[in-house]
């Protein structure tokens, strides 16, 4: 008997356009995706079942264009799937939703709050996250916003940082400096409420740690000599 995989029919990443092609309205709107991303990368950093997507189409119904979130996390798929990378997240050749989407919000709306929040919401999206620092007043919203999807329906969440527990990680606002830049980004936070650092700032701690070890043998030098002790010959 000829088994029937409807799969076969759809087409695949490489057949199908890689994003809608519409620029982005800010440099903001790409760096703080990319924090994000640059912090998994070093937290999942053991870990290869993981996708972070930077403004890339999401494909889940073949009659609509693709969603294309600033930001979205995967879990349960493969990071690298080839030599050139995705060229766009199909759902039903990846087999999973995403389980978490970022939204910036630019000086042109462009329906985080209504018709993005519906789209991810019909797709499943467990965890939906706005970001909007600059015209929040605008909309009558708060700058950093978190829904769950709750039966269909998200529900806005309290607390911050918020914690994922799907994810096993939480986010949230701090100040801080990514690539030279200090003003307020998206942090991930760990169980215990810890902001966990940008790749700046572990690259900093790690040039203090080396100073604190190279005074500590100047220092040592320094009473060895005193007590007519030659480092050298030790």
């Amino acid at each position: 008997m000829v088994q029937y995989n409807p799969l076969q029919f759809l087409p695949t990443e490489e057949e199908l356009p890689e994003t809608d092609h519409k620029p982005v309205d800010s440099q903001l709107q790409v760096l703080i995706a990319s924090l994000l991303d640059d912090i998994l990368s070093w937290v999942f950093r053991h870990r290869t079942d993981w996708f972070w997507g930077i403004n890339m189409g999401v494909y889940y119904d073949l009659q609509k264009p693709p969603i294309v979130p600033d930001g979205f996390l995967c879990l349960g798929v493969e990071r690298l799937v080839k030599q050139g990378g995705r060229l766009s997240y199909v759902v039903w050749q990846e087999g999973k939703i995403p389980v978490f989407v970022l939204e910036y919000v630019s000086k042109t709306y462009g329906g985080e709050y209504d018709t993005k929040k519906d789209d991810y919401a019909n797709l499943g999206v467990t965890y939906y996250a706005v970001y909007n620092p600059e015209y929040y007043i605008r909309h009558n919203h708060s700058p950093f916003e978190v829904y769950r999807l709750v039966h269909g329906t998200y529900v806005l969440q309290s607390g911050e940082p918020f914690w994922m527990p799907e994810i096993g990680l939480g986010i949230g606002r701090a100040q801080g400096t990514y690539r030279g830049w200090n003003r307020e980004w998206l942090y991930w936070y760990d169980s215990e409420g810890n902001r966990l650092p940008s790749p700046d700032e572990r690259a900093e701690q790690a040039y203090q740690q080396l100073e604190q070890e190279r005074r500590k043998t100047e220092e040592l030098i320094a009473r060895l000599k005193e007590r007519g002790i030659d480092p050298d010959t030790l």
